[in-house]
Formats: C-alpha cells, structure tokens, sequence
C-alpha cells in the first residue's frame, strides 16, 4: 500500500539520521510560510529531544542562487524542509549528506533514501499532506515523544490549505493523533476567521470566506442582521465574539446565514470546523487557523524566529507575534488599496481569463502569494479567472505567485513553470497555488510570455 511505502521510506531515512555524530551541526533550511515555520519547529523540537546541534535558515524559495551559497558553507549535513524537491539532483550532487522532506511536485523525481516527497508514492502532497505533516511523521519515527507536536503539524497543514471540512488520509491519521493527545479539540459551526479574536459583526462584515448577500461589506448590515436573528451583538458593553454563542444562537445564525445564501451555490458550504489548541492560553492562537495566519505574518515580515518561538510555545515571542500580526495586516491593506488604486495602470493587464498585477517596488514581495489569493477570494473575477501578482526584491529578482478565482481546473504549476522556462526563472508550487523568481530585468520579457500562456490557456478550456 503506498501510505506504507512512504512511512517504511521515512523509516529508511531516520535510520540514515541515525548515523550523524552527534558532535556535528545539522544545516536546516525551511520554507517561510505557515507550513514551512511549522515543520521546521517540529523538527527543532525532535532534534533538541535528539541532543543535536542544528543552524536554521528560512528562506521564501530555493534557487541556484541559494544552493551556490549553501555549497560554500562549512557543514557536512543538510536537511531540507517543505522545500528541496524541485532542486534534489542540484541539492545531491553539490551536498554531501541531505535530508530532503518536501510535499511540493517535483521537476523529476529524484530519488534517493533520504528524499521523502509522497508524490514518489503516488499520493497527493498538495492534500493528504504537508510539509510539517513529513516533519511529523520523521520526528515520531525518532523518537515517539515527538507525538505531542501533532497540533503543530495539523497547523501546518491549515495554513497550506488542507483543510476542506476536515482532513484527508495522512492529515486526518496525525489530527487524531492530535485529538488522542488532547491539543486540539474540534467544534462545529460558521467557517469563517476570527471567532476569537474579532466581534462577531465584524467577522460576518469582513467574511471573505463565505459571502453573505447583504450582510458582507456593511457594518450596520452585519449588527442589523444579528439582532433580526435575536442575537444581541453587544453583551453588556463588550462586543460578542462567535465562540461566545450557545449552541442554540449559533444553529439559530447557521440557519439564518444559509437562509441569507439560498441563491448562492451550495448555500450550506458554510458550514465548518474550527480546531480548537485547547492549552493555547493566549486568546489570538486559541484557533488553529489564526495560529496558521500569525505563523505565516511571521514568516512574510521576516520573523520566521517569532513563529518558531509560537510553535515552541515561548510566551515572549508569542507576544511579539501577535503584535507582528498587526503589521502584516498593514501591508496586506498597503498591497489591496495600491491594487484598488492602479486597476487602469499600465502595470495591470486584464484580459479574458487573466489578470497580470506588476506591483514593482510598492508592495513586499513576500506578500504577492497573499494579495493573489485575498482576489481570487474576492467576488471580482469569474471563476476560473487565472491573477498572476509581481513585486520586486532586494537582490534584482522578482517574485511571482499565480492563483485561481474559485475552483481552479488547471494546473498552476506547470503553467508557470512553462512560463519561466522560457526566461531561465526559478518556479515552484503546487497544482493550486504556485509561484516564481525572475530577474527583475526579465520582467517584461515574462510578462509578454505569460501573456502568450495564459491566452493558450484560455482558449483550449
């Protein structure tokens, strides 16, 4: 069976570990978004247990440019995480002993003991598993203490957006391990973000994940609804959160809310579960889904550090965190109103089925996967429409992510990776959510290409 195979492989692997001298310092590279942070917690975690010396690095994707630079550094063992499969025939050739755990597809399928990708097994690591899923499944093989880093992995796996009303194959057997150790518990209700954290009237306002006709967009919409439901949404003179509700206000809400979407498709898709870490004590990290939100704010605003400190449970940088998160939140509105601000700006080209958004220099690059994804939320674009977002970086290269408005039925990855082979970039991703490094002096030469890709593509749908 091929869940069997991958973990007899991971097997292989921790017994290669195994045979580290346990003088030497283990190089960790790690992917800086949600998933990457977590993974490369889990890893920490296993390897402090292990008694292992370990350098971290988290970086926003491998290239040539990282691998020279790893080469010429004065380790002897390298372990890639959430990342390093696109690269494994580079990464063996020039390293002497790697470790590679990565979900993402690969360019060609490189194998070796001690590069674990499911896509070898034929299972779909842009579902069935993440890269802190991997870390998990590695960590327990080490030692199986590291069972109770189970929440971090499901974290991991949430912010790579794995989650769809629960958890397939892998995910789902590491939730209940998760379960079974008592760090998360699950409760039913809304999908929607900030019950902990937000009013519930600004929760439905601001609710991009299901839209409400009416109701999404308006404050006073938003309180009007609720008391029209007989929700009060003041208690006393605080605002009431969702996950204050009793049972019956929030059957009474799901009722009114789908009531409120009869004429959308699949009305009751609103329906969902919240993962709650139930010995989280600050209230901002209490949902594993903002706990994902605040990792990947750390990662984008280069504080990888403060998200490793969340997931390891170290109270002053879940502190610094949490205040992270405000800043991230800046930039994501700095990003959508230059975005609101510029739509008949040269910089942006819409055409039939695609949009191109070439920020430059005015948004962080870190973010353009984000602002992608907050307008394939949106209710902007047909579905199917492709939104390809640019911004510049510090060292002339550009980033590029590519997403999907509503279900998406291409392959993301192999069109960008299309794309960029045809200017010497840099691509990597998933079937749904893919991105790219150029120089920033090919950008109109990627541009224009894209432009021819993305046309073919429209017209063979």
């Amino acid at each position: 069976m091929k869940y069997d195979k991958l973990k007899e492989q991971i097997k292989k692997s921790v017994e290669e570990f195994k045979k580290i001298d346990k003088k030497e310092t283990i190089r960790v590279i790690s992917h800086l978004d949600c998933d990457g942070i977590a993974a490369c917690s889990i890893l920490i975690k296993a390897f402090n247990r292990d008694n292992r010396k370990y350098s971290i690095s988290i970086i926003q994707q491998l290239d040539k440019k990282i691998v020279d630079e790893l080469k010429n550094e004065d380790y002897s063992f390298f372990f890639f995480s959430d990342l390093g499969s696109g690269y494994a025939s580079e990464i063996y050739k020039n390293f002497k002993k790697v470790f590679i755990l990565d979900h993402h597809q690969m360019k060609d399928k490189f194998a070796n003991t001690t590069h674990i990708n499911p896509h070898f097994f034929g299972i779909d690591g842009n579902k069935e598993i993440s890269g802190a899923g991997l870390a998990y499944l590695f960590a327990k093989e080490l030692n199986e203490k590291n069972k109770d880093m189970a929440h971090i992995a499901v974290i991991g796996a949430i912010g790579d957006i794995q989650e769809n009303n629960g958890f397939l194959k892998l995910n789902n057997e590491i939730l209940q391990e998760a379960l079974k150790q008592g760090t998360i518990k699950l409760k039913k209700g809304l999908r929607v973000f900030g019950g902990y954290t937000k009013p519930l009237h600004k929760v439905l306002e601001y609710s991009s994940d299901i839209y409400i006709p009416g109701v999404t967009g308006s404050e006073t919409n938003s309180i009007k609804f609720l008391q029209d439901i007989g929700i009060n949404p003041k208690n006393g003179k605080e605002w009431v959160k969702i996950n204050e509700l009793s049972d019956e206000e929030m059957q009474r809400l799901i009722a009114a809310v789908v009531m409120k979407r009869n004429n959308q498709t699949n009305p009751e898709d609103i329906i969902g579960y919240s993962y709650i870490l139930t010995k989280e004590t600050y209230e901002q990290l209490k949902e594993a889904k903002e706990f994902s939100t605040i990792l990947n704010a750390c990662g984008r605003l280069n504080n990888a550090s403060l998200g490793i400190g969340c997931c390891l449970d170290d109270k002053k940088k879940k502190k610094k965190a949490i205040e992270n998160l405000s800043n991230y939140k800046k930039e994501i509105v700095n990003a959508i109103n230059w975005y609101n601000k510029n739509k008949k700006n040269s910089n942006i080209i819409k055409e039939d089925g695609f949009i191109i958004i070439n920020a430059q220099d005015n948004i962080l690059s870190t973010i353009t996967g984000t602002l992608a994804s907050m307008l394939a939320r949106n209710n902007e674009f047909k579905k199917g429409t492709l939104i390809m977002s640019m911004a510049q970086q510090m060292d002339n290269t550009t980033k590029v992510s590519l997403r999907c408005a509503g279900d998406n039925e291409s392959d993301l990855m192999g069109i960008i990776k299309d794309i960029t082979e045809k200017i010497d970039g840099e691509a990597g991703g998933h079937k749904d959510a893919a991105g790219a490094i150029i120089k920033t002096e090919d950008e109109e030469k990627f541009i224009e290409e894209a432009r021819k890709i993305l046309k073919e593509k429209k017209s063979q749908k």
